[in-house]
C-alpha cells in the first residue's frame, strides 16, 4: 500500500496548481460578479493538455488516468470552483466520444475538443427527469439516414456557447435500454436555448435549457449503437463524480488555508484567534476531515483506473463523502471569518455558493446512498 504520488503525478499536480494560481484565482471573484464565461482562459488549459485528460493520445488527448484527473481538478478548483467544474464537463464529453464513438466521430470531433477549438456540453437531465435519468423523454426518431430530435434538456452548462452537445435521447422503448447518445452541433436547425438560469453559484459558466424542435442530425452522429446510451452515461458519471468531488476537495483546501490565515491575523479577547483552543480544535477537525476525504477520493479514483468490481460503489461513496465534507469545511471556514466571511470582499461566500451544487449534480447525494446500499445488499445476499 503506497500513498505516495509518482514524480509524474507530482509534476501534473504542480502544473495545474500554477495554472490555477496564475489564471483562475485572480479572476474568480470578477467572473462570479459579472457572470462571465471565461472561454479564452478555459481554452488556455488545452495548451496544458487539460481538455482531454483521459482521452487517447492519437486524437490529441493526454491519455492520463482518473487519479491524475482528480489531482488536476483538486488544484484547479482552489482557484475557481465553477470554471474547474466546466472543464470537467468538457472532459467528460471528449472522453465519451473517444471511448465509444466510431473512428469517424473520433477523428472529426476529438482533435478539436482536445485543443478546445470546440467546447462541449453534456445533456442528460431534463425538466421532468433528474435523479430518474432513465425516464428521459427527448426522442430521436430515425428517418432514413437522419434522426429527428424533439424535447428539452435542463441545467446544461455551456448552453448557447458550446460548439457541440453530447445528448442522451430515446430511440427505443421505455427504460434505460431505449436510450442512445447523439452529437448535435451548434447551429443545427431546430436547436435553441432558453434564458440563462439565475443561479446561487457556478456563475462563471452559463446554464440554460437546450431545446430540440424537429432538429435533424445524421445517423453518423450517433455514438455507439442504439440502446447503449444509458450505459455510457452511467460510466461517464463514475468519473464525473470523482471530478466533482475533487472540485469540492480543492475548494475546501483553499477555504481551510483562508481560515488558517485569518485565524493567525485576527485578534479577539486579547489573543490571536489561533491561540483560542476552541478555534484550534475546529481547525484540527477541518484538517482531519479534509485528509480523510482526500484519501477516500484517491482510493476511488485508483479503483476506477484499475477497473475493480467495486469501483462504481466507491465512486458513489467518494462523491457523497467528499462533497458533504467539502461543503461543511467551507461553511466552517466562513464561520471562522465571522461577519467578514459573509462579505464578497472575502472568497468564502463565493466558495460556499459554488460547492453547494456539488451535493446535487452528477447524481444527488441521496442517489449516491441508493447506489451504495444496493451494492451492499447485493453483496450481502450473494
Amino acid at each position: 500500500m503506497d500513498f505516495a504520488l509518482t514524480e509524474e503525478q507530482e509534476a501534473i499536480q504542480e502544473m495545474a496548481r500554477r495554472f490555477s494560481a496564475d489564471e483562475l484565482a485572480p479572476n474568480a471573484a470578477k467572473w462570479d460578479e459579472d457572470k462571465h464565461f471565461p472561454v479564452d482562459v478555459i481554452k488556455k488549459s488545452a495548451e496544458l493538455g487539460l481538455a482531454g485528460i483521459y482521452t487517447r493520445e492519437d486524437v490529441g488527448g493526454s491519455g492520463l488516468g482518473r487519479l491524475d484527473a482528480a489531482l488536476i481538478f483538486e488544484a484547479l478548483s482552489a482557484g475557481c470552483t465553477s470554471t474547474a467544474a466546466y472543464i470537467s464537463i468538457h472532459n467528460m464529453c471528449s472522453w465519451m466520444i473517444d471511448r465509444f464513438g466510431s473512428n469517424a466521430l473520433r477523428e472529426k470531433y476529438c482533435p478539436k475538443l482536445t485543443s478546445m477549438e470546440m467546447i462541449a456540453s453534456y445533456c442528460l437531465t431534463e425538466p421532468g427527469s433528474g435523479s430518474d435519468a432513465a425516464s428521459l423523454k427527448t426522442k430521436a426518431v430515425k428517418h432514413g439516414d437522419h434522426y429527428v430530435l424533439n424535447g428539452s434538456k435542463a441545467f446544461i452548462s455551456g448552453a448557447g456557447t458550446s460548439d457541440v452537445y453530447v445528448v442522451m435521447v430515446r430511440t427505443g422503448g421505455d427504460g434505460p435500454k431505449g436510450i442512445s447518445t447523439v452529437l448535435v452541433d451548434k447551429g443545427t436547425p431546430g436547436l435553441s436555448f432558453g434564458a440563462q438560469e439565475r443561479k446561487m453559484g457556478w456563475n462563471s459558466q452559463p446554464t440554460a435549457i437546450v431545446n430540440f424542435e424537429d432538429c435533424k442530425i445524421p445517423v453518423e452522429n450517433r455514438v455507439g449503437e442504439e440502446g447503449e446510451g444509458f450505459s455510457f452515461a452511467m460510466m461517464g458519471l463514475d468519473g464525473g463524480r470523482l471530478n466533482i468531488a475533487a472540485c469540492s476537495l480543492g475548494t475546501a483546501t483553499a477555504a481551510l488555508k483562508a481560515a488558517l490565515d485569518y485565524a493567525n491575523d485576527r485578534r479577539a479577547f486579547g489573543k490571536r484567534l489561533n491561540e483560542l483552543q476552541t478555534l484550534q480544535f475546529k481547525l484540527a477537525d477541518m484538517a482531519t476531515e479534509l485528509e480523510a476525504a482526500r484519501i477516500m477520493l484517491y482510493q476511488a479514483a485508483w479503483k476506477l483506473d484499475n477497473k475493480t468490481a467495486d469501483a462504481t460503489r466507491f465512486c458513489a461513496m467518494a462523491k457523497r463523502l467528499v462533497t458533504d465534507k467539502g461543503f461543511e469545511i467551507v461553511n466552517d471556514a466562513l464561520q471562522i471569518h465571522g461577519g467578514y466571511g459573509y462579505l464578497k470582499d472575502y472568497p468564502l461566500e463565493r466558495m460556499l455558493r459554488d460547492v453547494r451544487v456539488h451535493q446535487i449534480l452528477e447524481g444527488t447525494n441521496e442517489i449516491m446512498r441508493v447506489i451504495v446500499s444496493r451494492d451492499l445488499m447485493r453483496e450481502y445476499q450473494a
